[in-house]
């Protein structure tokens, strides 16, 4: 879900699935509307997360329902995103976690990308356990305590060692490096996907088994599966320096991050509404949450969850169109 970072039901969004082994392979196919004759068009990288899908689906409903706009969207892994991003194949990504040396590349050398400022969320990555293990076992909140535990989170997945369950193997995460580091006497697990971790967890917590698991905020799921933090060595600017350098360094917990808005750089100048739009689109939490949860557990269409959110909430909306 990324900053490192975070996928699934892209048919829910008519998503369009890139595969290939190279930014060149990724950004080949551009929106079906660029060459329709007079077309308002946008193109927008949609990141696999559920988060992510909800912004860019009241995105997509508010620039045809109020902008006139026709929108593309095209599913793309992170790093390959910022890609097509700067080529010009995608106009806009949503929802970044922080990709430093994308950034770097794009933004600051090659000035092929612009920031797009703020979502107005702010992103977090963590180890997580569920609320009902940590009221009875609370010292399993500190992760010196989480060898303690590693026979109890033992699945056959994960052989004779506990199970530390992630989502994606495509997300960019560090828990592989942190189990090493730490000497933890645990197996990091995938499920595949974020659709396939969530139905996971929620298995767990309807048999009130015990699980510890990668998770992110801000996402739906507390709503239903409540969880708390374990506490991980403490992030610093040192740790992640040295993880920048050597990924299978890092022995601290994952930052908060802002996360942001990137759009082509020509785009941003000349997109007109659209781009302006974009600029504006800003939102919290609850809002991003509201969503996702429609289309992951309400299993609305991406439209049907975004014209929902968009009646019940044009106070917030208003100002992105004006």
């Amino acid at each position: 879900m990324r900053a490192k970072h975070l996928a699934a039901a892209a048919a829910a969004f008519g998503l369009l699935a890139l595969t290939g082994c190279g930014a060149a392979d990724m950004t080949k196919q551009g929106s079906p509307y660029a060459d329709a004759a007079g077309a308002k068009s946008v193109t927008l990288s949609v990141q696999s997360w559920v988060g992510a899908r909800a912004n860019a689906a009241v995105a997509q409903y508010l620039l045809e329902h109020e902008l006139g706009y026709r929108v593309d969207t095209v599913q793309v892994d992170e790093v390959p995103a910022w890609d097509a991003l700067s080529q010009g194949r995608v106009d806009a990504i949503l929802e970044d976690w922080g990709h430093p040396e994308q950034e770097q590349r794009y933004v600051r050398d090659k000035k092929t990308v612009a920031d797009g400022g703020g979502l107005g969320v702010d992103g977090h990555i963590g180890w997580w356990v569920p609320k009902y293990f940590a009221d009875a076992h609370p010292d399993v909140l500190d992760w010196r305590n989480l060898n303690k535990y590693a026979a109890q989170l033992r699945t056959p997945e994960s052989g004779g060692k506990g199970q530390l369950l992630d989502g994606s193997p495509s997300y960019v995460t560090h828990d592989k490096a942190l189990v090493k580091n730490l000497n933890l006497d645990y197996q990091v697990v995938f499920a595949g996907s974020e659709a396939a971790q969530i139905t996971q967890i929620k298995q767990f917590a309807k048999d009130r088994k015990p699980f510890l698991t990668y998770w992110y905020e801000p996402q739906w799921l507390f709503n239903e599966v409540p969880m708390v933090e374990v506490k991980l060595p403490p992030y610093t600017d040192e740790c992640a320096a040295k993880g920048d350098k050597d990924p299978d360094s890092v022995d601290c917990a994952y930052p908060t991050s802002r996360l942001k808005k990137y759009l082509n750089a020509g785009f941003a100048r000349k997109g007109g509404d659209a781009a302006s739009f974009l600029k504006k689109f800003r939102w919290t939490k609850r809002d991003q949450n509201e969503v996702a949860q429609l289309m992951a557990e309400d299993r609305l269409s991406a439209e049907d969850a975004a014209e929902r959110w968009v009646k019940r909430h044009p106070d917030v909306w208003k100002e992105w169109v004006a």
